[in-house]
């Protein structure tokens, strides 16, 4: 056999050996679509293993996680931080090669990936990213950042709906620079392809502006090759390349199901070694001469593709140094929002929606930091998330920083994810909140990557009003709440709201939810950024003796303050907690939540118009919650609200009512 061929029979022993080994695993995408990632990594992609976050490089996404030993062989055999030994540990605890590839455990991984259909939104994400960034530093004769975007899919994520939201955004916005390999092997892991699925790919494709190119043998690298150079003369298509696998290709099983999700075993392994034509049986045995060509192909041509790179942003910096510096700082993820003169103009007492107070602040941030930009899925008008200067993202402007994602809130999300993956580049994407629904799936990968996208959210409540429960959120505060790694910050007013953008854009680690009121709410906070950053903090205290808590978020903490006032007059004195974020909360020391909670006073009464899940850890097992238990109705919001309880008297009679 031929080098090419060697490395390709080298590269499904390693998959078939990692998952026999690990008694778990998927062999049969990667033993059917081997041959198209040599061909990719050997022949086009551009990275550089010794330098593997190099901002310049192609992004690749294995769309289809399950295939993870594939990648990861790949990744060993080209020099990445990721040993014979990694490989050996496939799925085991604490290893650096996870069932799924995860960016934050694996040299080489440009995004974690598993669940079908987000795998090609977050490769759409990075090529906007890369079509944003190219226009605005690109200078003639520096050609910065010029990368492209790869993914491997397969018929599962043709089969998910976010993977069509995506693609029809990506076609709309000419991303010739996305190519993605579908790896159409026609089986799931219940059986034939044909039980679920019998529609035309290509001609859907071709319908949403993007070239499609067939690929009849999976095998021919030669084919594959030709069709990856074409997708990248394209400039102003995304390219899907069809081609056509066996599953399970070599098994004794290939082309069933049986190959799907399950270790072929030593007996079935050693028989698809030998029909690839290797005479050395041995587990994890790599010739030198693949090691060889994997040297010369991807780590020395990629170090002479970044040195090359390297040295032209050296010579970028001395002609451009304003925008070198800006660009760096960017791709650092160095944000930040400065806003203490901008407080003057929102006046104690004074009545705004928390989204039109947003509005505001987005536009302070824009003017602040050139690479944030600003999205909707279809709603900028309600959501207020319009950058008043500029202009729409789109095939004739890539440097328009308003994303208009359409109805598409689940792509919108992994989109975000893609274009935060990419990095560079600072996004927040707004909705109503009632449609987190939508974003979920996405909203928990950006959590689980640690990506620090932000989710302005607006009509957060029943005070909705008249679009009625459908529109109304009960329990979508709580779902958000619920994920590991995020900060959910529902602001009272726009002392809160400011604070909550500051520490939204200037964090790097977690995405951000801001809960943001349609309905006008009163400044009555006079919140600091430290108040809001510790996630509670009393916003009015007992004037001598506490006999008791309220706590509220939102646009409840004008109520809760109007309730202390009628209290004071009972002889209740009563101190008033704002609780914009439990998340942050609970990230503070013992001894701050003792000042602000003192586990001595038992007597708390919390109030949030949502379902009451959560609160209990707040006001224990004594405490009282006025909250919402069901959908909500259709009625002016001033009909509403006092229907469900949102009421001075009966906030009050409440907390007399409590036999603490």
């Amino acid at each position: 056999m031929n080098q090419n061929e060697l490395s390709v029979a080298t590269i499904r022993a390693l998959g078939i050996d990692m998952i026999n080994k690990a008694k778990s695993g998927h062999p049969g995408m990667v033993l059917g679509s081997a041959p198209a990632l040599y061909t990719l990594f050997t022949k086009e992609l551009k990275i550089y293993p010794k330098e593997s976050k190099w901002f310049n490089r192609d992004r690749f996404v294995l769309a289809s996680g399950h295939a993870s030993s594939l990648l990861y062989s790949l990744l060993h055999l080209s020099g990445f931080d990721l040993s014979m030994n990694d490989l050996k540990e496939f799925r085991q605890w604490g290893s650096k090669t996870p069932g799924h590839p995860e960016i934050d455990v694996t040299d080489g991984v440009d995004a974690s990936s598993g669940p079908l259909g987000q795998g090609i939104p977050m490769a759409v994400g990075m090529a906007m990213a890369e079509r944003y960034l190219s226009k605005r530093y690109n200078k003639e004769n520096y050609p910065v950042i010029d990368h492209y975007t790869y993914v491997l899919c397969g018929d599962g994520d043709m089969q998910e709906g976010v993977t069509y939201e995506a693609a029809s955004i990506a076609g709309h916005l000419s991303l010739g620079k996305l190519i993605v390999i579908y790896d159409a092997n026609k089986v799931t892991l219940d059986g034939p392809l044909t039980y679920s699925f019998s529609e035309d790919v290509k001609k859907r494709y071709e319908s949403m502006g993007w070239q499609v190119i067939n690929v009849t043998d999976g095998n021919d690298m030669a084919a594959i090759l030709k069709a990856i150079k074409k997708g990248k003369k394209e400039l102003y298509k995304p390219t899907l390349v069809i081609m056509d696998t066996v599953i399970g290709y070599g098994s004794q099983n290939q082309g069933t199901h049986k190959v799907h999700g399950a270790p072929l075993g030593k007996e079935d392994g050693d028989y698809a070694k030998q029909s690839y034509g290797l005479t050395n049986n041995e587990d994890f045995y790599v010739p030198e001469e693949v090691y060889e060509d994997f040297k010369k192909n991807v780590f020395s041509r990629g170090r002479r593709t970044y040195n090359k790179w390297a040295k032209m942003m050296k010579e970028y910096k001395r002609e451009y140094p304003e925008l070198y510096k800006e660009l760096s700082s960017s791709a650092q993820g160095k944000y930040t929002y400065e806003y203490d003169e901008e407080l003057k103009d929102f006046p104690y007492g004074i009545k705004e929606a928390t989204r039109n107070t947003s509005e505001k602040i987005i536009n302070q941030i824009a003017a602040q930091n050139p690479t944030f930009l600003s999205g909707t899925a279809d709603l900028a008008s309600s959501t207020k998330t319009e950058i008043k200067n500029g202009s729409r993202f789109s095939c004739d402007d890539y440097t328009g920083r308003n994303l208009y994602f359409g109805i598409r809130e689940f792509a919108m999300v992994a989109i975000m994810n893609g274009m935060t993956l990419h990095t560079g580049i600072k996004i927040a994407a707004g909705g109503f909140m009632v449609f987190a629904d939508y974003f979920k799936a996405a909203l928990r990968m950006a959590s689980l990557m640690k990506l620090p996208i932000i989710l302005p959210l607006s009509h957060d409540s029943i005070a909705v009003g008249e679009d009625g429960p459908t529109h109304q959120p009960v329990e979508q505060l709580v779902m958000m709440r619920s994920l590991p790694n995020i900060q959910v910050i529902r602001p009272a007013d726009a002392y809160e709201m400011h604070a909550a953008w500051k520490k939204a854009i200037e964090t790097t680690d977690c995405p951000t939810a801001l809960i943001l009121t349609r309905q006008d709410v009163p400044n009555v906070t006079n919140a600091s950024y430290d108040n809001v950053c510790h996630g509670a903090y009393i916003v009015s205290k007992e004037q001598d003796q506490l006999d008791g808590i309220i706590i509220a978020s939102g646009s409840e903490v004008e109520l809760a303050l109007n309730a202390q006032k009628e209290l004071l007059k009972q002889g209740q004195d009563i101190r008033v907690v704002s609780m914009p974020s439990m998340e942050l909360f609970d990230q503070q020391s013992d001894e701050y939540k003792e000042e602000v909670l003192p586990r001595s006073m038992r007597k708390r009464l919390a109030i949030e118009m949502a379902c009451e899940y959560g609160w209990h850890k707040y006001v224990g097992i004594d405490g009282k919650v006025i909250s919402v238990s069901e959908f909500g109705a259709s009625a002016p919001a001033n009909i509403i609200i006092p229907k469900y309880g949102f009421t001075i008297e009966n906030v009050v009679n409440t907390f007399l009512a409590m036999s603490i």
